[in-house]
């Protein structure tokens, strides 16, 4: 029982890995595009993307307990991308005049898309390890396995509880990311309130639901990520109606897709709301019975 939802959680982080790689992927491409591709080094990150989400859709689609090097491999490349990314982004703010300036967050590099990409390969290489630990575990004996856990203890992105702390900042900064783009917007809508209160609160729950391992707390934690998932849909929804209202609307979309609202972006929450839903089905495995509150 325990393996097949261990499992269960691993093809779940694969599916909140692909989500956030097709964001970045079609971010990336909107971005870059609009820039030119002045430094070749901007189709890294989609082909980065696109094998990270070819690797995230297999495994989602792999219910064999086992890790997968190929795939390993490609989710610490994507973070290391990302990572690199963020260093590129940065640096285009701070070269611009004013340096780091309400203007320039505003309309240079988002820092968003490299951060995406980092979150959906630690979230893919948690996958892979937490199918690697149940393969450890059904191929060796219970002695066996106990020495060898007391020994290298358990991975940490195999942890429910870091697997929450990582869903929990990734929220924080999606949510951070949407209320600097709709202030510069100056919420004109009422609904774009939503992005930057709804994830908030269920990041702040996810972590307190880690920090306490309190059953009612992750009750309520489950509630508001999914909440947050659906918001994620419902913001696509809500961006191909601000792009209808810019001139022309989908008339003239090869002009208005590019000044947006963006429209890969919202599905970040969806993604990270499914990586925290599997971060608390990690959490109930982990915690013994008898503990439990």
């Amino acid at each position: 029982m325990r393996q097949l939802q261990r499992t269960r959680a691993a093809r779940q982080l694969n599916m909140s890995s692909a989500v956030l790689a097709l964001s970045v992927l079609a971010d990336s491409a909107v971005e870059h595009y609009r820039g030119s591709f002045q430094n070749r080094a901007m189709y890294t990150p989609l082909g980065i993307a696109t094998l990270t989400l070819a690797a995230s859709i297999l495994g989602a689609l792999d219910a064999r307990p086992r890790r997968h090097a190929a795939r390993d491999g490609i989710y610490a490349a994507a973070a290391l991308t990302g990572l690199v990314g963020l260093g590129f982004h940065a640096y285009n703010i701070g070269k611009r005049p004013g340096g780091l300036s309400w203007l320039n967050l505003f309309y240079a590099a988002p820092i968003g898309a490299p951060a995406a990409l980092v979150l959906a390969g630690l979230l893919g290489r948690s996958a892979e390890t937490a199918r690697h630990l149940g393969s450890e575990r059904r191929g060796s004996s219970r002695a066996t396995w106990h020495a060898r856990m007391s020994s290298s203890s358990n991975p940490p992105l195999a942890s429910g509880r870091v697997l929450a702390g990582i869903s929990a900042v990734g929220l924080a900064g999606t949510a951070a990311e949407a209320a600097l783009m709709h202030f510069r917007g100056a919420f004109h809508n009422p609904a774009m309130i939503a992005p930057v209160s709804v994830p908030p609160v269920a990041a702040t729950l996810l972590g307190a639901a880690a920090v306490t391992g309190h059953r009612n707390m992750s009750r309520w934690a489950r509630w508001w990520l999914k909440l947050t998932a659906l918001l994620g849909f419902a913001g696509v929804g809500f961006h191909i109606y601000g792009v209808s209202r810019n001139m022309g609307g989908w008339r003239n979309w090869s002009q208005n897709v590019l000044n947006g609202p963006p429209l890969p972006t919202p599905p970040s929450f969806t993604g990270l709301a499914l990586s925290g839903l599997a971060a608390l089905d990690r959490m109930d495995e982990q915690t013994p019975r008898r503990g439990r509150r």
